[in-house]
């Protein structure tokens, strides 16, 4: 049994786990210490309640933010189980220690304040520290872990990005009244910024992916254009029409935004009739013509 938990994978993974969380936890915590705390701003999350708290009752940021990672965790073990409290462990315990490191070391971004960049440049470091904790199958254990206890005990019909975005905004709202009107809009510039970056470091800059699908009477051609001129992988799939009944080949790719320009470009040139469809992707994973292989760092 033991023998199958020490094995060089799982070791390699428990390596990079914590090297990317430290690394997000590090981020993360400037960009509280550093950036937001300084400049007088706010955000959505525990970090906003935190934030809130800190200047109504004058405890500590780092005790606060404690003392909501463990009743978070708690509850998440409660009521969700330990399966899914196990992924909140790692960042409960690392993230508000870090945090009280960055309030001892006292350091901060701007020489002078700045709202409008501090509220751009807290969002970065917030959404990289997500983005890399994320990536690696493990949860904040903020605003996210609360609205799936709301959506399984409660609130089963509605989505969790819905419940979020609530929560979030209750939090900006109420930090609005406080702060003033201004500082909750910096906060939601903020938001949106994370998860941006959010995004940006889970898939990449160059994740602008799309499918594209072709029905053509030049299908022959059309392939042979994608695999040596595009230079992308091709899948063919048999069609039926609905009305007609007629048999048709779909050619199926992916490539970036400005290589499926290329290939309607080529199809309206050979087949005028030809029926072209095109659908964002967010990521790929996996081996194919101009993609990488799948490893295990790779699973983000």
């Amino acid at each position: 049994m033991l023998a199958n938990v020490f094995t060089k994978e799982n070791i390699k993974k428990f390596i990079l786990d914590a090297v990317f969380i430290l690394i997000g936890c590090a981020a993360g915590a400037f960009s509280i210490i550093g950036i937001l705390i300084p400049n007088g701003l706010s955000i959505g999350g525990i970090a906003g309640i935190c934030r809130l708290l800190q200047e109504l009752t004058g405890i500590n940021y780092s005790i606060l933010y404690y003392t909501f990672s463990f009743l978070i965790l708690i509850a998440c073990a409660l009521l969700l189980g330990l399966r899914e409290a196990r992924k909140l462990v790692m960042m409960t315990v690392l993230f508000p220690a870090i945090l009280m490191l960055f309030e001892r070391l006292n350091i901060t971004l701007l020489q002078e304040k700045d709202i409008i960049l501090a509220a751009i440049y807290c969002g970065i470091f917030s959404g990289a520290c997500s983005g890399l904790v994320f990536s690696r199958g493990y949860s904040i254990g903020g605003t996210d872990t609360v609205a799936k206890i709301i959506k399984v005990r409660w609130l089963p019909q509605v989505g969790i990005s819905k419940i979020i975005l609530v929560i979030d905004g209750l939090i900006i709202v109420v930090s609005g009244l406080y702060f003033g009107r201004n500082i909750a809009l910096y906060a939601l510039i903020t938001q949106i910024i994370l998860s941006k970056t959010i995004d940006y470091v889970m898939y990449g800059f160059d994740a602008k992916i799309v499918q594209v699908e072709i029905i053509t009477n030049q299908h022959d051609e059309v392939v042979e254009y994608i695999l040596n001129e595009i230079r992308r992988g091709v899948t063919n799939v048999e069609v039926v029409g609905a009305y007609t009944k007629y048999k048709r080949v779909k050619i199926i790719t992916l490539c970036s935004r400005r290589e499926s320009m290329l290939i309607k470009q080529f199809v309206s040139k050979i087949d005028k009739d030809a029926f072209v469809t095109v659908t964002k992707v967010e990521s790929v994973w996996g081996t194919g013509v101009g993609f990488s292989r799948l490893t295990d760092d790779d699973i983000i």
